[in-house]
C-alpha cells in the first residue's frame, strides 16, 4: 500500500493527493520567455498611452509646428519689425506680403512669428514659475496641516479675491512693463490654483505607508516633501502645468489687448489682436484673423496635450492601485 494509506497505531486512513497537472513543453517555454522578456521602458508605455489619444497627438504636433514657426521661421522669412514703413501700410495679402501689412507697414506674417516668440515665452515661463512655487506651497500646507495649513491657505484665498486686471493696472502704473515683470505678474496669480490642487493631493499622500515609514526613520520635513510627496504628486502637477500655459497665454493676450503689455516696437499676438479689431470696420480683415486663429488654436492644442497627459496619469495611477 502506498505511503499514507494506513498509519500504524494511528488508525487513520490517508488519501493520496492528486498529482499537479504537468505543463506542456510549449506552455512551459512560453512562460519562461515571458518571465525573461525585458519589460518595455516606462517612457514608452506612457508614450503609447498618450498616442492613443488622437486629439492630444494632434495638439502636440500643432504645438511643435507653432514653435518652429515662431523661432525658426524668422530665419527663413526675414522681415523688418522695428522700422515703420507707411508706404506699405494696410496692404492686402499678396505675393510680396502673404498675409498683408498693418497700419505701420509691418509684414503681418513676420509679425506673427516675432509676436509668437514673446507670447510663448511668457506662457511657458509664467506656467513654470507658478507651477514650482504653487507645488511647494501646496505640498508644505498639506503635509504640515493644522495651523500652518490654515494660515497658508488663507493667504491663497485672500489673493484669489483680488481681481487680476486691477493688480496688473496697479503694477503698470508703478513700473514700466517688461517681459520679466509680466511673467512675474501672471505667475503671481497662476500659482494659487496649483497650490490648492497639490494641497489636496498631499493630504491623501501623507497618510500612505511609505510616508509614515520615512517619517519613522527620522527623515526631515524638507526631505519628506521634496523626495516623497512632490514626486508622487508629479502626475497631477504636470497636467495642471499644461493648463497653466494656456491660461498664461490668454492672460498675456488680455493685458496686451488692453494696452498694458510691452510697449512698441515689441509685439505679441494680443497686441496684434487690438490692431485688427481697431481696423476691422475698415475691412482690413487680414489684420485680425491670423492672430486670433493662432491664439485660439494654440490654447486648444495645449488643452489637448493636457488631456493626453491626464490619460497617462489616470492609467499609471490605476495600474498602481491595481497592484
Amino acid at each position: 500500500m502506498s505511503e499514507g494509506a494506513l498509519q500504524a497505531g494511528g488508525g487513520s486512513v490517508g488519501v493520496e493527493a492528486p498529482a499537479p497537472p504537468s505543463l506542456g513543453r510549449a506552455a512551459l517555454l512560453d512562460a519562461v520567455e515571458l518571465a525573461e522578456a525585458p519589460r518595455r521602458p516606462l517612457w514608452r508605455e506612457n508614450l503609447a498611452i498618450f498616442a492613443a489619444n488622437r486629439f492630444a497627438l494632434a495638439g502636440a504636433a500643432f504645438l511643435v509646428l507653432v514653435v518652429l514657426f515662431c523661432f525658426v521661421g524668422p530665419l527663413a522669412y526675414r522681415t523688418d519689425q522695428t522700422l515703420t514703413n507707411v508706404i506699405n501700410a494696410n496692404l492686402p495679402p499678396s505675393g510680396q506680403f502673404p498675409l498683408g501689412t498693418n497700419p505701420e507697414g509691418f509684414d503681418i506674417l513676420g509679425r506673427l512669428m516675432v509676436g509668437g516668440q514673446s507670447t510663448l515665452e511668457v506662457g511657458f515661463a509664467a506656467a513654470l514659475v507658478a507651477t514650482v512655487f504653487g507645488t511647494l506651497w501646496g505640498a508644505v500646507a498639506g503635509y504640515l496641516g493644522g495651523l500652518v495649513d490654515a494660515l497658508l491657505m488663507r493667504v491663497v484665498d485672500t489673493m484669489l479675491s483680488i481681481p487680476f486686471l486691477f493688480f496688473v493696472v496697479l503694477l503698470g502704473t508703478l513700473l514700466q512693463p517688461t517681459l520679466p515683470l509680466i511673467i512675474i505678474a501672471i505667475a503671481s496669480v497662476s500659482w494659487l490654483s496649483t497650490a490648492r490642487v497639490v494641497r489636496g493631493e498631499t493630504l491623501s499622500l501623507r497618510t500612505r505607508d511609505y510616508v509614515v515609514a520615512a517619517r519613522g526613520f527620522g527623515n526631515r520635513h524638507a526631505r519628506l516633501v521634496l523626495r516623497h510627496l512632490v514626486p508622487n504628486a508629479l502626475g497631477v502637477v504636470v497636467v495642471n502645468a499644461t493648463l497653466k500655459v494656456a491660461d498664461a497665454i490668454l492672460l498675456f493676450a488680455s493685458i496686451s489687448f488692453l494696452g498694458l503689455g510691452v510697449p512698441p516696437p515689441a509685439t505679441n499676438w494680443g497686441r496684434m489682436l487690438t490692431t485688427g479689431i481697431n481696423n476691422l470696420f475698415d475691412n482690413y480683415w487680414w489684420q485680425l484673423w491670423p492672430a486670433a486663429f493662432l491664439i485660439v488654436a494654440t490654447v486648444i492644442a495645449i488643452n489637448a496635450v493636457g488631456d493626453g497627459l491626464h490619460d497617462v496619469v489616470d492609467k499609471r495611477m490605476g495600474a498602481g492601485e491595481g497592484k
